[in-house]
């Protein structure tokens, strides 16, 4: 029997599946967050392009998190650059993603992984 710590991040988040639900809600969550929600909302009028992003997000996650999926999105300080993301809408977010998790019923250890990741990422998003 697999324990926690045997399996991969990425199956612990319920392999692609999985992860494509959370990015699902955590991209809705960040479209009714008021402190960010106004950089996410204009995704709305644009689904081809909101489909490509969770796209990208769904294989970022993938295979940041040991899924053996290819992401070919750009890289955070690219993707981030001219955002000029303060340490309140990086907080938001961040918030938006734990919250999700918590909602679908991710362990904690798992929880804590994500963030440990989220702050590893942060310098490469805040003020680009």
């Amino acid at each position: 029997m697999n324990t926690v710590a045997q399996k991969t991040l990425f199956e612990r988040l319920g392999g692609k599946k999985g992860i494509t639900s959370l990015v699902d809600d955590i991209v809705e969550a960040h479209m009714q967050n008021p402190v960010i929600q106004v950089r996410f909302l204009p995704y709305k009028e644009d689904p081809e392009n909101l489909k490509k992003i969770k796209g990208h997000l769904v294989d970022f996650f993938s295979a940041g998190s040991g899924g053996n999926v290819a992401y070919l999105g750009r890289d955070m300080e690219t993707t981030h650059r001219g955002m000029n993301i303060n340490e309140e809408e990086y907080m938001a977010a961040t918030d938006d993603i734990m919250n999700t998790l918590e909602k679908h019923g991710i362990d904690e250890e798992s929880q804590k992984d994500v963030l440990a990741i989220a702050y590893s990422l942060k310098e490469q998003i805040m003020k680009q």
